[in-house]
Parts: structure tokens; sequence; C-alpha cells
């Protein structure tokens, strides 16, 4: 496979981008290449600079669960920069966005709109703090909620592949109200809340943790996190910038039944494009200026044309049995590829339509430290194995995976052809 434009544009990038890239898994130092160069997308298909095509699973880590260019959402969004792409005052599209939002996802009653998940699930815990008039919040190990800096301890995504627990220029002071809990971990999660009674203003959690790969929640999990929150008057925070809208309509917290006090949903919600959204009780989301004193704002919040890709995309998904069929496209697909590589010590994670195969000598995890005890080695063996024969899966052990409506049949037929052949 040529692809020497791909390494000519990052040795050029690398002269002015430090590492050459805007967000650090992209330099894919972790599976020992170098990045791929985009000139374009369509359907579940990546084609680089130097014109290889690849099948897509990362699918811009999750936003696409519609296809890249989705002709639908593409058209809405052309004629909406024909008005204009920023205002920096209100347009309609921002409560149109809002309501459809609140109405597949009952538990945002008020919905604000910022641009990107870091800024959505920082202003849901500056929110929950300002509520409960509490400094102290809960979070998994493996957890990532985004790059603010009292959220970067014990870290999934990124900051797990490049090898650090949290990230240097983050002040202790910063952290020291910050809990950290292994996931799937009842007994650990009531001994923090014993011991800091009364202080503790909320637990964040993915509710399908995707940052340290996708590992699910275990003997009602989640049911006890809710319960344990309620029962000491602290507020639960489902991050569901990856699940929202991914594996049904109403999130993830619709898929397990349970209803969270703030909710913060990204990349699908955004339709392609910079967007995200936190939300919650309507008596929570009135404490944010500029009605109440917790403040939050961003001059590109509400984008136009982001909202357009939204709507669009939500649009898309309301149709008639299209979680059904992705779905059960999903389970065919992801239990096909089960079957072939635990013949090769592979375990693979799975939930709908989101999957990590785990290089853990076919152990499953259940949380962070089963999934580090992962050969990341063998993990990039596979991933360039897989690269070579024109597949791109999330170029870390420590992520999700996804499908989406536009991988074929044929494709995925592909995809486990090429994962038999892997000996590595």
């Amino acid at each position: 496979m040529n692809r020497q434009k791909s390494k000519q544009a990052f040795t050029e990038a690398q002269k002015y981008i430090p590492g050459g890239v805007n967000s650090p898994v992209r330099a894919l130092r972790s599976v020992g290449e170098t990045p791929l160069f985009i000139k374009s997308a369509d359907g579940a298909e990546l084609t680089d600079i130097d014109g290889n095509k690849f099948i897509d699973f990362c699918l811009s880590w999750g936003v696409f669960i519609a296809g890249h260019s989705n002709p639908q959402v593409q058209s809405a969004v052309i004629d909406a920069v024909k008005n204009g792409t920023s205002y920096g005052i209100p347009t309609t599209l921002e409560t149109d966005l809002a309501r459809r939002v609140s109405e597949l996802i009952p538990s945002m009653e008020q919905v604000r709109f910022v641009n990107s998940g870091t800024e959505a699930t920082m202003s849901a815990i500056r929110l929950a703090r300002g509520f409960t008039n509490r400094d102290y919040i809960v979070k998994f190990d493996g957890c990532y909620h985004g790059h603010a800096d009292h959220l970067l301890v014990s870290a999934g995504s990124g900051v797990a592949t490049c090898g650090i627990g949290s990230s240097a220029g983050v002040p202790r002071d910063f952290v020291k109200y910050t809990l950290v809990v292994p996931f799937n971990d009842k007994e650990k999660l009531k001994e923090v809340f014993d011991k800091h009674k009364g202080e503790i203003a909320a637990v964040i959690v993915e509710p399908v943790p995707a940052n340290m790969g996708v590992v699910p929640q275990r003997d009602g999990f989640l049911q006890f996190i809710r319960e344990i929150t309620r029962k000491n008057g602290s507020l639960l925070i489902f991050d569901e910038v990856i699940t929202g809208f991914r594996l049904t309509l109403g999130g993830a917290q619709k898929y397990y039944g349970i209803t969270p006090d703030l909710t913060a949903v990204g990349k699908i919600v955004g339709g392609g494009f910079p967007a995200a959204a936190f939300g919650g009780r309507r008596e929570i989301m009135q404490m944010l200026a500029p009605i109440g004193p917790v403040y939050q704002a961003g001059t590109l919040s509400g984008n136009p044309v982001a909202m357009t890709a939204g709507l669009a995309t939500l649009e898309v998904l309301s149709q008639p049995k299209v979680y059904d069929e992705l779905n059960a496209k999903a389970k065919w697909f992801i239990d096909e590829l089960s079957d072939i590589l635990s013949n090769k010590g592979i375990a693979v994670n799975r939930v709908e339509n989101m999957f990590t195969p785990f290089f853990t000598e076919g152990k499953s995890p259940k949380d962070f430290d089963d999934a580090k005890s992962s050969d990341t080695e063998r993990f990039a063996r596979f991933w360039r194995h897989m690269l070579a024969n024109g597949i791109y899966f999330s170029p870390s052990q420590f992520e999700g995976n996804f499908i989406s409506t536009a991988h074929t049949k044929a494709q995925l037929t592909k995809v486990l052809e090429v994962a038999k052949s892997f000996n590595g």
C-alpha cells in the first residue's frame, strides 16, 4: 500500500503542529504507524490522500452512526451554510434541537449547547457542585470525560494510549476533590460514600465505558450508582458523549432504564460538526447564568450549521426500524468476529453496535485493570494487519469501535476474512 503522500504530509505537519496532530491518538504512535491523512469519506469508507480506501470502524470516534457524508445531513448543512455560519445571536435552530433532544431523552428537561464533550462534562460537574453546594466528585478508573484539569485522573482514551496516568500541568490541588473508584466495584464505591458522607456533589460515569475499550456494566452496577447517589443526596451524571443516540434514540439511559440527574451528549448530536450539550432536571438547569449563579458561556455554542447537522442526523435516526436493523447487523458481525478471534486468544467485548477486541488471553475485561493487562504490542500487530488490508479500526487498545447504518454485508464479510488471516 503506497502511503507516501500521507508520510510527506505528516513530516510537514510536524513543523507547525505539536506532534503533527491536533489530538494525540491520531499520531498512531501506539500502533507503530504514521498517520493517515484523509481526503474524503463516504458511507463506511475513508479515502486517504494517496487514494487508498479503508473500511472505517472508528467513524470519527463514534460520530457517524448514519455513515460519512449522509446525503440527507449533507444537503441540510449545505443549505444552512448559505445563510451564514455563525451569528453570536440566538437562532430558532437551537430551540428546535434542544426540543428534539429533550423529547428523545426526557431526563434532559432543559438543554445547554456547547462545542465539545469536554465542555459538556466540565460544565455539568460545575453545575452539580453549584446545585449541591458540595465539592467532591466521583469518577471511575479508566473512564475518560474530556481533558478538563479536574478530570485527568485515572483517565482512559488517549491518556491511556500515551501511557500516562494524568497530565503534566495539572496542579495537585485541582484534582484533590476528584475521587476515583474501579468500575463495576460496588464495595469500593460504598466505601467512598461512607468516608465522604454529605460531601459528594456527583458521580460521573460513562454508562458504557468506551475509553478503556468497551467494558459493559456487571451485576446491575449502574442501578447501584443510581441508588447510592439518590440515598446520599448526590447527583448522577451520565456521560453519554459517545452513547447518546448510539444504542437507542433515548441513549444508554433508555437502554438500561436508569434516569440520571444530568446528562452530557456529544458526537452524534452534532452530526459531524463541533457540538455537544448537557442537560437535566429543570430545577438544576435553572442554576445556570443568565438566570442563576453558575456561569457557562461559549462564542460558537449553538452554531447554526452544527444545529442543522444535529437535527438532520436525528431525523435520519428517527426513521422506523433504524436501530433494530443496525443492532441486528452489529450482532451478526461482532458474534462472527468474536468466534474468529476467540480461537486466537482475543476476547471481544460488545454492547449492541459498540465493540472492542481485547488482547487479554481470552479474558473479557470488567474494569480498567483488566483492560490494562492487554498485550498492546500484539494489538498493534493486529491493527497494522487490518490496515494493510484496507480496514481502519480505532487505533488504540483502549478505545471502542462502531458499526454504522452504512456498513454493508460485503464490507463486513471482508473484515471477517481478513481477521481470519491474522497470525500475529
